[in-house]
């Protein structure tokens, strides 16, 4: 287990050359100036989430109380998640 020395000097290495505009093997690394792939917002996908979990919970709390069949709620969110 290390301290990131050696990863901090090579990100400080390949830093300097990039902003030098100098075409070397650090500035040729894979990982340097590579597109990477567009992913889904994080609080959309959380508040997606927990609205799924509540609507969940809420069909269960009507289910429980006798309806007898599943909540629309239930097969909504079921449509919803593929299911």
């Amino acid at each position: 287990v290390g301290l990131g020395v050696s990863s901090s000097n090579l990100s400080g290495r390949t830093l300097r050359d990039l902003v030098l505009g100098h075409d070397t093997e650090l500035t040729r690394l894979p990982w340097v100036n590579r597109t990477v792939k567009k992913w889904e917002p994080e609080p959309l996908r959380w508040l997606g989430v927990h609205t799924m979990y509540q609507l969940y919970r809420i069909a269960d709390r009507r289910e429980a109380n006798g309806l007898g069949r599943t909540s629309r709620l239930a097969a909504f969110a079921d449509r919803l998640t593929g299911h």
